[in-house]
């Protein structure tokens, strides 16, 4: 037994039948294509990934510093009291 109850016998007629069908230059075009837009995606992914990176910073070192602001606004309040 295959694949939920698919032999390797029927995978392989069910193989020939569509090379037969849409030839393998066709198919080879097909599998050419689907490797170009996964790899496309996953650039994407990294890119996105990237960006959000480079927008939180800014962010960050804004929160940063007006951390920095408020205690140092603190410690003015506490030497001239």
């Amino acid at each position: 037994m295959g694949l939920g109850g698919i032999s390797i016998w029927q995978l392989l007629i069910v193989l020939a039948i569509v090379i037969l069908l849409f030839g393998t230059k066709k198919l080879r075009n097909v599998g050419g294509d689907l490797g170009t837009a996964i790899k496309n995606f996953k650039q994407s992914m990294k890119s996105a990934e990237v960006d959000e990176a480079q927008e939180d910073a800014p962010s960050k070192q804004v929160e940063h510093q007006a951390a920095e602001a408020g205690a140092e606004s603190k410690t003015d309040t506490k030497a001239k009291a």
